[in-house]
């Protein structure tokens, strides 16, 4: 089972990756992690079926910096509480796991924090349809994470997909937890 311990641990590692120059859209999402009884827990969100992007997947909570964000950090926080309502005071930042680009031109910094277990959602009904908690051990297992190419714009991109019970979690955000179980399992 995975601790806390670990996750700080394997973050200590990802933090000394540093952001190369890009064009892409700078972006960040918040990892949440809550400690449950039966184990850590990761919060995601699936968005509304009428956005522009990426409509009715499963995401983290998150969203395009803007001028008013001092940092990513901050983005993350902003769009966490935009999205789903939880307060930066329910939130302690961990870390960083390595950024993310995706081929719809933005550069995701996945921001790694513990959510206490007694927050409330408030969702946003324009953006977030739903939100739910899913195991940690469950989606940071390899033997969860399947593989596949998929063709856009006419390039080829590797992408994964993690099914858990009536939801396929895949693209950036699989992406994201499969960069964060390398680290966690140190493949």
């Amino acid at each position: 089972m995975i601790k806390l311990i670990d996750i700080e641990k394997a973050l200590a590692r990802a933090n000394q990756i540093t952001p190369k120059e890009t064009t892409l859209r700078p972006s960040a999402v918040l990892v949440p992690i809550i400690e449950r009884e039966e184990g850590l827990q990761l919060l995601l969100t699936q968005r509304t079926f009428q956005l522009r992007h990426h409509a009715g997947q499963i995401s983290f909570p998150g969203g395009s910096m803007d001028d008013t964000d001092k940092d990513l950090i901050h983005t993350a926080l902003r769009e966490t509480h935009e999205e789903v309502g939880i307060p930066d005071r329910l939130i302690n930042v961990i870390g960083k796991l390595p950024l993310q680009p995706t081929v719809s031109g933005f550069m995701i910094q996945p921001i790694v924090a513990q959510v206490q277990e007694h927050y409330e959602m408030r969702l946003c009904e324009a953006e977030v349809a739903d939100a739910f908690e899913v195991p940690l051990d469950f989606v940071l297992n390899p033997d969860n994470q399947n593989h596949f190419y998929k063709e856009y714009n006419g390039q080829r991109y590797s992408v994964y997909s993690i099914p858990y019970l009536k939801r396929n979690i895949w693209g950036a955000t699989a992406n994201i937890i499969v960069q964060f179980s390398k680290l966690i399992h140190r493949r």
